[in-house]
């Protein structure tokens, strides 16, 4: 915070590397049904960034949290919270490289006008992300221990653990944790990704929640990316109704004009359905006839692209290799709505950057010299197999990777063989949440203090 400005970059030094021949089938039908955080991907399936850095892009929309602090009104804010829980999300959409591991001991830091966190690695088995960003305004901490599971057609990403938010202002404090991603296709077709699950954001200190539902896409069907639910004050009455898409924004309204909406909605379909009862009634033989020998693909993409599923109702699942279709255009409008947060737009250029964000493209860029700004040397920014994939040395950076991966588990072995436990993190600490009594990692403090940084030799 206050930190020397420079002019961030807004692309890559180079363009997204191809997969070639590289088959993500051919690494992964040896391991249905396992978890994968341990299986060494091929290079190609990396995106430049590592974990630390994907984590680090939580903060890409840190202003909810400043007006969270600034809204006076217990519901506002939750509804700021849940917003900035539901951005931090984004970021995923279409980005299907995979981030580098972090290796033990790696860290990560950004210090921005509005706020600064720390990163940092703090377990290899199981592989758990500890962070920690702070303001004025608000502190938001937790750690992640990524499930990732392979399931013949589909992968499935379970960011196991507890985020925190902290309002000093309000001494308030808001937990919860993230909804699994879905990426699809892995087989045959185009890979495309969802996210679905109930997000449940509870305030601890006055009762209040926040219970979001992540819908399904399913196929054809206008509930792709959408998100819902309703902030609930301490006795579980409806203070008010949320909804939007996590890939582009978050709305809200008050309860009553959602169920004037919900009951005319529902008026509506009921309607749509006895008329299409009665016109097919009075439809002649011959249009009946010509009807019947349409297939279902003839119209399938006119009609239901363009107007949902009336009853509500999808298929689980698009047929093999397909990508479910839905418009942008179809979306919940109701009356007396407030937009709380919109996605920024990604540049044009994106898809030849692994579809990066301009927060993204510059979370590996080193500070000028000029700025004065001293990074830790276990930095992110230091790693010679991400530099290099990011400047499109694809063979030299597969190189690194494998160097450096064979030296964390030569380094591993040297310590098991001297009786010695694994390497402690730095810069967090291994406890209890004294909220939700679940295990964690926090911050111990004294990392943007240290002047001199005594580096582990990890790169």
């Amino acid at each position: 915070m206050g930190s020397a400005v420079w002019q961030h970059r807004d692309r890559l030094p180079s363009v997204a590397i191809p997969y070639g021949d590289a088959s993500l089938w051919s690494v992964l039908k040896q391991v249905i049904g396992k978890e994968l955080s341990k299986i060494t991907m091929p290079i190609q399936f990396n995106e430049p960034l590592s974990f630390l850095q994907r984590l680090t892009e939580c903060m890409e929309y840190s202003y909810l949290l400043h007006k969270a602090s600034e809204a006076v009104d217990p519901v506002e804010r939750m509804q700021y919270v849940a917003s900035f829980a539901v951005s931090g999300l984004a970021s995923n959409w279409l980005r299907l490289g995979k981030p580098f591991n972090p290796l033990l001991g790696e860290t990560y830091q950004e210090e921005q006008q509005d706020f600064r966190i720390i990163c940092e690695q703090v377990s290899h088995h199981p592989p758990v992300s500890a962070f920690h960003a702070d303001s004025p305004d608000f502190r938001f901490y937790g750690a992640i221990d990524p499930k990732i599971k392979f399931w013949g057609k589909s992968v499935e990403i379970q960011p196991k653990g507890v985020f925190t938010i902290e309002l000093p202002k309000w001494n308030e404090t808001y937990t919860w944790s993230n909804v699994s991603c879905y990426v699809h296709n892995i087989i045959v077709g185009k890979l495309w990704m969802e996210q679905y699950g109930t997000m449940e954001i509870v305030n601890h200190s006055n009762g209040y929640r926040c219970e979001l539902n992540f819908k399904p896409a399913g196929w054809y069907c206008k509930d792709l990316h959408r998100v819902e639910g309703f902030v609930l004050d301490s006795s579980k009455a409806r203070k008010s109704f949320m909804y939007g898409k996590w890939t582009d924004n978050m709305k809200t309204t008050d309860v009553k004009s959602y169920d004037e909406y919900s009951t005319s909605t529902s008026n509506r379909a009921i309607s749509r359905r006895e008329s299409a009862k009665e016109s097919v009634t009075h439809t002649p033989r011959k249009m009946l006839a010509k009807l019947n020998s349409l297939t279902i693909g003839s119209f399938k993409h006119s009609t239901d692209e363009a107007n949902g599923s009336d009853d509500g109702h999808c298929p689980l699942e698009p047929p093999d290799g397909e990508i479910p279709k839905s418009s942008s255009t179809i979306s919940l409008e109701i009356p007396n709505s407030t937009t709380l947060w919109e996605a920024d737009p990604r540049p044009p250029y994106s898809p030849e950057c692994y579809h990066f964000t301009l927060f993204a493209m510059a979370l590996n860029e080193l500070p000028p010299p000029e700025t004065g700004i001293k990074v830790c040397p276990t930095d992110s920014r230091f790693r010679p197999d991400i530099r290099l994939m990011e400047e499109g040395q694809i063979e030299r950076a597969a190189q690194e990777k494998t160097r450096l991966e064979e030296k964390q588990r030569e380094s591993r072995k040297a310590r098991r063989s001297r009786k010695e436990k694994e390497e402690k993190a730095r810069w967090f600490k291994l406890g209890v949440h004294p909220l939700t009594k679940q295990e964690s990692w926090f911050y111990c403090g004294g990392f943007w203090e240290t002047k001199e940084y005594q580096a582990l030799n990890i790169f």
